[in-house]
């Protein structure tokens, strides 16, 4: 009778994020003399054309048991989300796991943009509880601050990163699914903040994203996005109420939400959908 393999403990990484954007990984791997390392393997079809595209970060002894990985916030790492492994030796990789996350610094963080971009990274588990790293790396970006509903519409308060504000800036709202025009919005700029208002009446059913034109026509567009916190997925946990207007397409009800990137949009749904 063949006896089944002893199951093997998952290995936990506790999570520390710093002020500058970094993470530090410490993995609980007592006994482990060898050669280890942390990779990151990047999914949502992102494959090089030797195979997975990959981060490797040395594994360094820590202390009491521990194993220490730093992703230094100076190290790029492409939009996606990035699945966290440990290798010991030329054993097969194993998959890691969560331990204790320690993640606010992410919540009080403001980059100086001064490289042209917004790097954010957010570690979370997934349904099957293993630990990935949620990724951005926008340039430029524009963060959304305070959401104001109201009857008719939205206003958003927000601030740009990695470009200037100008006389030209606006704003649009443009159909996912249509490359019809877009709906001008204009906005009002406080060196580099901005203030926007959407009014839900002049759109039609569907799903409308924000973007803003920081130098106008002539510039280039900036997906309006809330990063810069400790959430990594804010449409399961950030939810809004919804209001009903009346339109030219008739009676809709309208709403703010957070995209499964958490890119900022609006959905618009006849009355009764």
């Amino acid at each position: 009778m063949t006896m089944p393999a002893p199951r093997v403990a998952p290995l936990r990484a506790d999570c520390l994020a710093d002020s500058a954007g970094g993470l530090t990984f410490d993995v609980t791997a007592r006994g482990t003399s060898d050669v280890a390392r942390l990779v990151l393997r990047r999914r949502d079809g992102h494959e090089e054309p030797d195979g997975h595209e990959e981060v490797a970060l040395p594994l360094v002894p820590a202390g009491d048991g521990r194993l220490r990985a730093a992703l230094p916030s100076t190290v790029a790492l492409p939009e996606g989300r990035w699945d966290a492994y440990v290798c010991v030796a030329d054993d097969e990789p194993r998959r890691l796991v969560p331990g204790a996350t320690d993640l606010r610094s992410l919540a009080a963080r403001t980059p100086s943009g001064s490289r042209g971009h917004v790097a954010v990274r957010i570690p979370y588990a997934t349904r099957q509880g293993n630990l990935t790293v949620r990724s951005w790396l926008r340039a430029p970006h524009a963060e959304a601050g305070d959401l104001r509903l109201e009857d008719t519409g939205l206003t958003v308060r927000g601030r740009v990163y990695g470009t200037c504000l100008t006389a030209d800036a606006y704003a649009e709202l443009r159909d996912r699914h249509s490359a019809g025009t877009a709906h001008r919005v204009e906005v009002a700029v406080d060196q580099d903040g901005f203030d926007l208002s959407v009014a839900y009446a002049p759109l039609a059913p569907g799903i409308w994203d924000l973007w803003l034109r920081p130098g106008g026509a002539a510039g280039p567009g900036v997906r309006i996005a809330r990063l810069l916190d400790d959430v990594a997925d804010k449409k399961a946990v950030l939810t809004y109420p919804r209001t009903r207007v009346g339109t030219p397409h008739g009676p809709v009800e309208a709403g703010p939400y957070f995209t499964r990137d958490n890119d900022l949009s609006v959905s618009v749904n006849r009355a009764g959908d």
